[in-house]
Formats: C-alpha cells, sequence, structure tokens
C-alpha cells in the first residue's frame, strides 16, 4: 500500500441534491484496498438529510456551523468538534440550524457503505446517483 496525500482543493464534490455537497476524502476509489471510508460534508443553511442508517459504523464530526443530530427520533445540538459515534442500523440524520453552512467530517468503518432511507426502505450505495437529499 501506498502513501496518498489529498488536497481538498483538487478533489471533485458530489452534488447530493439542495445544495448539499460531499467529498470523498479516503476511499477505496482513491487510495486502494483500505478499510475504511472518510469525507466532507456541506450542508447551505437550513438543509438536511433524510433520516437514514448505514450497513456500517459511523464517526461524525462538526467541523463548522450549527448543527442538530437526530439518532432514534432524539434531536441534539452540536457545536463545532462535537462528535457522534452511530453504531451500523441506527437511524439518524444531521440537520443545519444556523444561517451559515455547516461542515462535517464523517468516517465509515468499512470500504463498503451503504444507505437505507427510512421513509421508503429502499438501501442505495453511498455517494451513488440515488444517494440523494431527496430519495425515490
Amino acid at each position: 500500500m501506498e502513501t496518498t496525500l489529498l488536497k481538498l482543493d483538487e478533489l471533485e464534490s458530489i452534488a447530493r441534491g439542495d445544495g448539499v455537497e460531499t467529498t470523498l476524502l479516503v476511499g477505496t476509489e482513491r487510495c486502494g484496498p483500505v478499510s475504511f471510508t472518510s469525507g466532507l460534508t456541506r450542508f447551505p443553511a437550513a438543509k438536511k438529510v433524510p433520516v437514514h442508517h448505514h450497513n456500517c459504523a459511523e464517526q461524525v464530526t462538526l467541523l463548522e456551523g450549527e448543527a442538530d443530530v437526530e439518532i432514534d427520533g432524539e434531536r441534539t445540538r452540536l457545536k463545532p468538534y462535537d462528535t457522534t459515534y452511530i453504531p451500523a442500523g441506527k437511524p439518524h440524520r444531521f440537520i443545519n440550524v444556523g444561517e451559515t453552512p455547516m461542515l462535517i467530517l464523517w468516517i465509515y468503518d468499512t470500504d463498503v457503505v451503504t444507505r437505507t432511507f427510512s421513509e421508503t426502505g429502499e438501501t442505495v450505495a453511498h455517494l451513488s446517483a440515488k444517494d440523494t437529499t431527496r430519495p425515490q
């Protein structure tokens, strides 16, 4: 395995809908065989992702802005650098409750990530064309 240097201003972002954008940092697509996946997601003011769960555990750290995390229907206010650990299968979402953009750093404990939307029950590959803020 080789060392990889990733410069944020050289990485493409993926539009997820409603102005939400995600940048993959470490993943098999960029770094070859790895045992985790990480990236950044930026939310415009007052935007959120739908309630969902993953096939893996997830760590999320709020880097910028004001956010609520909703886990199993219970909302908790976060401030920058607050960190959540969410086990696989636990319904959750992040909500920008501020008037400025919100930025989160996320890390999954696997190289193959799926998202299952609570509203529809649909499971999609992470960062695929169907992994949006508006599930089909």
